[in-house]
């Protein structure tokens, strides 16, 4: 009985010390200052685009009117609240949009990053709350890196704020300290990408095309998305039938894979055809980027300032080179012979 209660109390504090060193470790924000760029700038090209359908999507005539958006929110239109509401005016909503687009640039390159960054998730938001119906997988996303990365000082690497900052110093600075905010947005972001994947995997094991092998199929030869042909897929059902399984498995999988330090680089890398391969062949190019951009937050910061900033590592030490080295203090420590025998006779 002894033994058990042991081992539940060590297991218990085994658990708690992994639960604070997950979440309350301080990390660096170079993961998140690379994060910011590239969400910031995926935010900023898909808000541009509605200008180029404005008064069909934002003007209050056009083709989402607000009995739409009423009748599609019910009950809960007074949680969808926008701004873009209170503007009825085509020069008003452009004048207010335009400003909508300058905050986005701002927080794409760190300009008062603490404030733009909220200001940006409430800019996300309220467009969603005004055009539902005509969202895809790209504005979830935008959404939630924009609530992420609004908890973190993801201004603090690689923006204009920390440019400013080092300005007024009169020299560079070193990097700033590492904080607990950072590593939970990033860790968030984690786990977030882990339940995307999973219950994606998980809805595709409910289609019989995916366990039967030829989903991937379906999507090639789908002309309403096509954009590469693929047709000569059909010659190749054994491809195809791969394909399919990989994709299903890997997301299924995703969320058990890349924990492990050595499996995560593989199971990062596969993304990037997956997801490329989206955006090339059937057109969802701001989707097949969102997803990679999103699981940078797996990237350590320390190997994203090397690659960045192009910093180089110390190399490591051979067992022999130490041992010279502590050989070398070792001798730099003691006294010379003569001088000790010396000292010792006139003791």
């Amino acid at each position: 009985m002894n033994l058990i209660v042991a081992y539940l109390r060590e297991l218990g504090r085994a658990s708690l010390a992994g639960w604070n060193r997950f979440w309350f470790t301080p990390a660096d924000s170079a993961t998140l200052g690379v994060l910011r760029i590239c969400a910031g700038s995926m935010l900023l090209y898909t808000h541009a685009v509605w200008g180029i359908g404005f008064d069909d999507f934002l003007n209050p005539a056009g083709l989402i009117p607000r009995e739409s958006v009423e009748a599609f929110y019910g009950d809960n239109m007074r949680w969808a609240f926008s701004h873009l509401w209170l503007f009825q005016s085509t020069s008003a909503l452009w004048a207010v949009h335009i400003a909508g687009l300058v905050v986005f640039a701002l927080f794409t390159v760190g300009l008062f990053t603490r404030a733009t960054s909220v200001v940006a998730w409430l800019l996300t938001l309220s467009y969603i709350h005004r055009l539902p119906g005509s969202l895809f997988g790209t504005d979830q996303m935008n959404a939630m890196l924009a609530t992420y990365l609004m908890l973190a000082p993801c201004g603090d690497a690689y923006s204009l704020d920390r440019w400013l900052k080092a300005r007024r110093a009169g020299g560079p600075l070193p990097d700033a300290p590492p904080s607990v905010a950072t590593n939970i947005a990033a860790r968030l972001i984690q786990l977030h990408m882990c339940i995307i994947y999973f219950f994606a995997g998980l809805g595709k094991l409910q289609g019989d095309t995916w366990w039967a092998g030829f989903a991937i199929w379906l999507a090639a030869s789908n002309y309403e998305y096509q954009t590469v042909d693929l047709t000569w897929l059909a010659h190749w059902p054994i491809l195809t039938a791969i394909l399919t399984q990989l994709t299903c498995y890997w997301e299924l999988f995703f969320c058990v894979l890349v924990w492990p330090r050595l499996l995560r680089p593989i199971t990062l890398f596969i993304a990037l055809p997956l997801h490329l391969s989206i955006g090339i062949c059937m057109g969802l190019m701001t989707f097949g980027l969102i997803m990679p951009i999103a699981l940078l937050s797996f990237v350590p910061p320390e190997l994203m300032r090397r690659v960045v900033e192009r910093r180089e590592t110390p190399p490591l030490e051979t067992p022999s080179e130490q041992g010279r080295e502590g050989d070398r203090k070792q001798t730099a420590t003691q006294p010379p012979k003569g001088q000790t025998s010396r000292r010792g006779a006139r003791g």
